[in-house]
């Protein structure tokens, strides 16, 4: 896909991270602001969104359609596959065009990677990725880079930790791209079988980026502004005794905290399963339910940038 031209995004598919620059996040970011602090709400009236989601959502679905309300446009879809013509043998390529007919703009979450670039040469209408198997999730990348300026003041020049599932994990792979536009240094954390696959390593490389792997939890908390957790997601092993193996590898709690940076924040794109134990959530490192509730401004400024509604 092109590079938006001008910031002019109306129209324009929101398939994965890659396609943006530096500039275009930034200014997405910034409408995502103006609509935290002045909420518009009957900006969407008379528009569509239709959300196709063919795995489980709880954070996307919800903020998407809570964020489409809001600015007073109306949600049709389904969360559940099982229920549509896909169980009669319809065609992706055949759903999203029957899709069109009825919405002004798509989301979908669909298992397989590519998923989400077939959809938008599909359809007419923007089409914007809520995930497509282990590959690409960039709303939720907006809205993490939207906390972290958010907690952190800036994007420039922080210590990132990643921590957890960083093979499968598609939230890492997108926001490891985004956030090599401001000068990181990365931290990745996790058992060599669950590393981040070389080919971000040698995107990194290639932009001169300093980045350490390692397997302890404990070896860089003192350096690390923003640790980001991820659960080990059992539903992206192809065999479920791998999965056995890695479960409850790592656990952020108070004990680790003693060894971590005193003004550091823990994100987590969530559902979490025990890999942050409920006491981190009332100490001042915890961001990760006020990452959720990001999702809202950051996904009213897309849904309103991609319909032409905002500049």
């Amino acid at each position: 896909m092109p590079k938006f031209l001008d910031m002019d995004f109306k129209n324009k598919d929101v398939i994965s991270i890659n396609d943006f620059s530096k500039e275009e996040l930034l200014h997405i970011l910034k409408v995502a602001r103006q609509m935290e602090q002045k909420p518009k709400g009957n900006l969407l009236k008379g528009k569509i969104l239709a959300t196709l989601f063919f795995e489980p959502s709880t954070r996307t679905r919800l903020s998407f359609t809570s964020a489409m309300e809001q600015l007073s446009g109306e949600v049709i879809g389904f969360s559940n596959a099982n229920t549509t013509s896909i169980q009669k043998g319809e065609s992706l390529w055949d759903t999203l065009k029957m899709t069109e007919q009825y919405a002004d703009v798509i989301v979908i979450r669909h298992p397989l990677e590519g998923s989400a670039r077939l959809a938008a040469e599909a359809a007419s209408i923007p089409v914007i990725n809520g995930g497509d198997g282990s590959n690409q999730h960039p709303t939720q990348t907006l809205l993490d880079l939207y906390t972290i300026q958010k907690v952190k003041g800036r994007l420039e020049n922080l210590h990132i930790g990643f921590v957890g599932d960083l093979k499968y994990g598609r939230t890492v792979h997108s926001l490891v791209i985004a956030l090599s536009h401001f000068n990181p240094t990365f931290y990745f954390i996790a058992p060599d079988e669950l590393q981040i696959p070389e080919n971000y390593l040698d995107e990194l490389f290639r932009k001169k980026i300093k980045y350490f792997k390692t397997s302890d939890l404990n070896r860089f908390g003192k350096e690390i502004d923003i640790l980001y957790v991820t659960r080990i997601q059992k539903e992206r092993f192809p065999d479920p005794l791998e999965y056995e193996k890695f479960k409850g590898v790592y656990r952020i709690d108070n004990e680790f905290l003693q060894h971590a940076k005193k003004d550091m924040k823990i994100m987590h794109p969530l559902p979490r399963i025990d890999e942050i134990d409920k006491s981190v959530d009332s100490t001042q490192h915890a961001a990760y339910f006020e990452q959720a509730a990001n999702g809202i401004p950051v996904r009213k400024a897309l849904l309103a940038l991609v319909l032409g509604k905002a500049k």
